[in-house]
């Protein structure tokens, strides 16, 4: 497997108020690790802007109209999403990168993709702005893969905070499973356990909410729950919505996840898609607001995708208590399953 980053220095061109936790240090970081993976001889490529047909795959023509109409200014969306005059042309430009990690994987074998976006988009739904959110790259990514003719796209999301955009843009349809994991009661309220899909999609969300304090044994629990679910769907494609405030140190979560742990939740799907779909797997970056945990499990993400796909090959399994995923687990268990073994 060969990993390709797209990303660009136009991410730092999306500015927040100050003391604002998604902030342009995030991208300062991220462009060290993909500077760094260049040094080692991977390859970095620089995405182009998604099209308005893009972004109408998931959003609202009226919303993108509003957010196409911030170009130029500051404008506050809710108490916590923010524009400033270049952040319309970033937004696009991840949801851009995005789709060019999709075609990446999908036009050749043996690849995998990593794209360093900001701002994050997990949370935005079709026709609102919320939690730092504007465009919802992930699931663009998605319907990009669909409109390709994929019949089965899984999308993964271990950030801290439910993706409450991504579920709702595929709560109906049972092309895409969604799989998240977080913690649970948190911002955005969403994400309980019998929220599994709705009409023909039904069985096609699976949510793992988890308590507060999570450590590296609760989420490694979970996501092997969560690779056993995406064997059984088999899906064409995996994106990943890699988000890394579950992080110990991260100042807007309250759980216990180290930075190697992000390393083997991503090694462990990534092995899931090696064995359903010839390993395509793309990551996107979501949350994530302390600094140096950030760079240090970008740096655990980029290994984990650049070598083998094995969790022994990242790390040894944390041990401990899982009493909290264990619990997550069972939650799910009881509302899907009638739809799969868990």
């Amino acid at each position: 497997m060969t990993l390709t980053i797209f990303t660009s220095d136009r991410f730092a061109d999306h500015l927040m108020p100050p003391g604002h936790p998604e902030r342009i240090e995030r991208a300062e970081v991220m462009q060290v690790v993909a500077s760094e993976f260049r040094r080692r001889g991977g390859a970095v490529e620089e995405p182009r802007p998604a099209s308005e047909e893009d972004l109408l795959r998931i959003h609202d023509p009226d919303y993108v109209g509003l957010i196409g109409e911030t170009a130029g200014r500051a404008v506050a969306l809710d108490p916590d999403t923010f524009t400033s005059p270049d952040s319309y042309d970033v937004a696009r430009l991840a949801a851009g990168a995005v789709i060019a990690a999709v075609d990446h994987v999908l036009d050749a074998p043996q690849r995998r993709a990593l794209a360093l976006v900001r701002p994050p988009g997990h949370h935005a739904e079709r026709g609102r702005a919320m939690g730092f959110c504007l465009f919802n790259n992930i699931a663009i990514g998605a319907a990009h893969a669909r409109a390709r003719g994929l019949g089965r796209v899984a999308i993964v999301d271990y950030d801290v905070h439910h993706g409450n955009g991504t579920q709702r843009s595929f709560y109906d349809d049972p092309a895409v499973l969604f799989i998240s994991s977080h913690q649970y009661p948190y911002y955005p309220g969403t994400g309980a356990a019998d929220a599994v899909g709705a009409g023909a999609g039904a069985g096609f969300t699976v949510n793992f909410p988890i308590e507060a304090g999570a450590t590296d044994a609760d989420y490694e629990c979970v996501y092997g729950a969560a690779a056993a679910l995406l064997e059984q769907f088999r899906p064409e494609l995996v994106l990943i919505s890699a988000g890394f405030d579950a992080h110990a140190d991260d100042p807007l979560g309250g759980m216990r996840v180290s930075a190697p742990q992000f390393g083997r939740l991503t090694a462990r799907i990534a092995g899931a898609a090696d064995a359903c779909c010839g390993g395509r797997v793309v990551a996107v970056t979501e949350g994530g607001y302390d600094l140096a945990a950030l760079a240090a499990s970008l740096r655990a993400v980029v290994d984990a995708l650049d070598g083998a796909s094995t969790p022994a090959a990242v790390r040894p399994a944390p041990g401990g208590s899982s009493r909290r995923g264990d619990a997550a687990i069972t939650a799910a268990r009881e509302h899907l399953r009638h739809f799969w073994t868990i």
